[in-house]
């Protein structure tokens, strides 16, 4: 698994090298939420505010808004409008309510069309300013009707036998006089206080006077989601989708990416760095295989996870790289012979080195290049040959691969001596005029026989 960290550079590498696939993913992420808009009819919602006059706490407003969205309230407006095929429980849950500032009741309702959506929610709006009419006046105890209205007549009767007694108190200025009409006075004022608050704050007073502010404005478009709103956000969860896929992949990656870890898979010494010119690889076979031709079109045929290639020298640098492995080659063998060298099926960057590493070892040792699968590693038996070099571009293969690759050299008698690594690159100048190029095998690079016997 990679540690890497994730960072903007490889997401933008993957909208750079994946931006064919991603942009057929994207389509189809459209096309998808398209076809799940038609599954679904369009919705129209409308709405109508409730003014509740007063001094409302919280709490209680909260409490009105649960009560205009009630199975009493909406069994009352169902059977007013006697929609048919629309049941009560349907009808509840396309109705909603929420207390805003203001004492206002904000109630909406949803429905297939403009027309129903208003008079569901002109409905719905009427019956619960009834229903809350109800419970405030007729519905209520008539005790606690009437006892707002007995207090009224107590507190009246209070004040106007206040009134005689200041009139009955002894009209001169003594202090005591004084003081009694003083204190008559006070309760006056605290009985008026005292009612005026009873005024406002009673409940079957505040509930009688709710107000419906105008019938509810038809509306001009559909309720989320709409159908546009569906095909973008199809398109955005398949385009989101696919790089999460690729950083997901990348992250459980376990191709081995550095030298010393494909040297140790191999159980053998690195030799080396090669570098190859990046160059899309031309089809090797007349006939292109459908699935081939969709890689190639979706731009899958291509690695996206490894770093964009380096600007190389002159192609007598990549030359000279080249000949350091063959002295290092020459260095490390007890005698000039013949090597096999391994390169994996479907690296073509390695099968490129490979080649050309082939036709630099002019003065030995002389090398014979095989492919061999990946899935079923077969290496020819020892035949001329005393070893293997083994040819690979990191980051493409992991330490089970190349271990079996190494034990199918061991079951056809070949040590493995070495280990180059190539790499892509950006060449800076042309190739001179007569040279051979870089991709070209030698005429002594043949595929290996799967059946392991000499080629």
């Amino acid at each position: 698994m990679s540690d890497d960290p994730i960072r903007l550079v490889t997401i933008g590498r993957i909208l750079r090298r994946r931006w064919r696939l991603l942009a057929i993913l994207t389509v189809v992420g459209a096309l998808v939420g398209y076809g799940t808009s038609m599954l679904f009819p369009p919705r129209y919602t409308a709405s109508a505010s409730v003014l509740l006059p007063g001094q409302w706490e919280e709490r209680a407003l909260l409490t009105q808004a649960e009560i205009a969205t009630s199975s009493a309230v909406v069994d009352r407006a169902a059977a007013a409008l006697g929609w048919k095929g629309v049941s009560v429980g349907e009808l509840q849950d396309r109705v909603s309510a929420k207390a805003s500032d203001g004492n206002i009741i904000k109630i909406s309702g949803t429905a297939d069309t403009p027309e129903r959506a208003q008079r569901l929610c002109d409905q719905l709006a009427q019956q619960f300013v009834t229903f809350a009419a109800r419970i405030a006046g007729d519905g209520a105890n008539p005790d606690t009707a009437t006892g707002p209205d007995a207090l009224r007549q107590q507190v009246a009767d209070a004040n106007r036998r206040i009134t005689d007694l200041a009139n009955a108190a002894n009209p001169g200025q003594t202090v005591e006089s004084v003081q009694a009409r003083t204190e008559l006075e006070k309760l006056r004022t605290t009985l008026q206080e005292a009612m005026k608050k009873l005024d406002q704050t009673d409940p079957a007073a505040n509930k009688a006077g709710m107000v419906v502010m105008g019938p509810a404005a038809r509306p001009t478009g559909e309720a989320p989601p709409t159908r546009m709103q569906l095909v973008v956000a199809g398109a955005l969860l398949f385009l989101l989708l696919a790089v999460i896929g690729h950083l997901g992949a990348a992250r459980v990656n376990r191709r081995l990416r550095t030298e010393p870890e494909i040297a140790a898979a191999l159980d053998s010494v690195l030799l080396g760095t090669v570098d190859v010119p990046d160059e899309r690889p031309a089809p090797r076979q007349k006939g292109v295989r459908p699935r081939a031709w969709l890689r190639r079109l979706m731009g899958t045929d291509t690695r996206w996870d490894i770093p964009t290639p380096r600007m190389s020298g002159d192609e007598a640098g990549r030359r000279i790289r080249y000949q350091r492995v063959c002295a290092r080659l020459r260095d490390q063998l007890p005698a000039p012979r013949r090597l096999l060298v391994v390169v994996l099926d479907g690296d073509e960057i390695a099968r490129r080195a490979a080649g050309q590493l082939a036709a630099e070892a002019r003065s030995g040792p002389l090398l014979r290049v095989v492919e061999v699968s990946v899935s079923r590693p077969m290496v020819p038996d020892r035949d001329s040959e005393s070893g293997a070099l083994v040819v690979l571009s990191p980051g493409s293969w992991t330490a089970e691969q190349l271990a079996a690759v190494a034990e199918a050299c061991a079951d056809a008698g070949h040590e493995v001596v070495g280990v180059v690594t190539a790499g892509a690159v950006r060449a800076r100048t042309k190739r001179p005029v007569g040279h051979p190029p870089d991709k070209a095998a030698p005429a002594l690079a043949v595929r290996g026989h799967e059946n392991g016997g000499s080629v």
